[in-house]
């Protein structure tokens, strides 16, 4: 079982992060009973495919062959780094997906633009597997477009038997401004500009502020920043690897590099790191919206959604799937957060338009220069 504070941090991230508030139960089985949801009976059974649109690396090859064993349906699956990459692949008309796999922030976002289906999700069988405090969520209150899939914290890696330096790195200013050899940067504006923000002084509160002159000074401090590589893909290998020594890592992927290398650090930035969470999402017209309903189900289960969490390294908001956990991930501070790294945590901010007008000026201006 996973140690008490990490348990804090799950009740903590869905309080703070998606304005949290059904009982607890276990299902024997990922398959679904039939059952009347927003769009008429449950889907009981499915054959052909399913198009899934998810991040890289981000979901066990081996439970989707087991999906398709039990279920009959044959799961193909695209991948994206970002989440304004999956926002404009929809946008540009890509209406081929089943499925897919916004944060918190973007769920809003597509709800606003009228870009996912109303699934009922509160109604699905094993929709009473979802944690109290991950239904009423602000992103999708009673949870009519979304399931929970996997939450985490962005943080900062580092290897100190590459990088001497790693022990005196405890801000997001000291990652932006100490020049170190091999370092890494997501390609994600949010998570770069957010990150940029905190470190010039802006307080959790006020990352989505309108203020021009708090990017201005954002972006003097990018400027300076020049990393090897700016990619969210392909972390784990180039980490492992010792092509990177120092990286802006998701906490689940900074586990699965310390599977491989014990040594490597996970560091909260003093200034404060954001919480997130990633959800299953139907895109309107979605082909196959059946054999959607059937897999989100699926994944609602608790050994099922567990071992999605065993191979990411993330926390997941059903009940009981804890019972299935590596023993690994509680020993793990990038994982079990340590108590008093546990105030430094924030939601991912979801921002105005304006806000993220800005957020874009910044993130554009800075790859420009590189």
């Amino acid at each position: 079982m996973i140690a008490k504070n990490f348990k804090l941090l799950m009740a903590m991230s869905l309080v703070i992060s998606l304005a949290a508030c059904g009982s607890e139960s276990t299902a024997s089985n990922g398959t679904p009973d039939p059952q009347s949801t927003a769009s008429g009976e449950f889907p009981t059974s499915g054959s052909g495919e399913l198009h899934l649109y998810n991040w890289t690396d981000y979901i066990d090859p081996a439970e989707l062959d087991r999906f398709t064993t039990e279920t009959g349906i044959e799961i193909i699956l695209d991948t994206f780094d970002s989440n304004e990459t999956l926002l404009a692949k929809l946008q540009s008309g890509s209406t081929g997906y089943d499925v897919i796999v916004p944060s918190d922030y973007m769920v809003q976002q597509m709800i606003e633009l009228n870009l996912l289906e109303n699934i009922g999700v509160k109604d699905f069988p094993n929709a009473k597997n979802i944690k109290p405090e991950a239904i009423n969520v602000v992103f999708d209150n009673g949870r009519n477009y979304t399931a929970p899939y996997m939450y985490g914290t962005t943080g900062i890696i580092c290897n100190p038997l590459a990088e001497p330096r790693c022990k005196d790195l405890k801000s997001w200013k000291d990652f932006f401004t100490f020049g170190l050899d091999k370092t890494d940067a997501m390609k994600d504006q949010v998570e770069i500009v957010s990150s940029a923000l905190r470190a010039v002084g802006v307080p959790a509160a006020e990352l989505c502020t309108t203020d021009k002159s708090k990017y201005l000074a954002a972006q003097e401090l990018l400027s300076g920043f020049k990393p090897d590589v700016i990619e969210s893909d392909g972390s784990i290998e180039r980490v492992i690897g010792g092509i990177s020594n120092v990286r802006q890592n998701w906490n689940g992927d900074s586990h699965r590099m310390k599977l491989e290398n014990p040594d490597l650090i996970y560091i909260y930035p003093s200034e404060g790191l954001n919480l997130w969470s990633d959800q299953f999402a139907v895109p309107v017209g979605a082909p196959n919206l059946d054999n959607a309903k059937i897999f989100i189900n699926w994944m609602m289960d608790p050994k099922n959604i567990a071992m999605e969490t065993n191979f990411t390294g993330y926390d997941n908001s059903i009940t009981g799937s804890s019972d299935y956990f590596d023993p690994s991930l509680k020993d793990d501070p990038a994982v079990n957060v340590p108590a008093e790294y546990l105030s430094l945590l924030s939601p991912i901010p979801n921002c105005s338009q304006e806000a993220r007008e800005l957020y874009t000026q910044v993130f554009t201006s800075w790859t420009t220069e590189q």
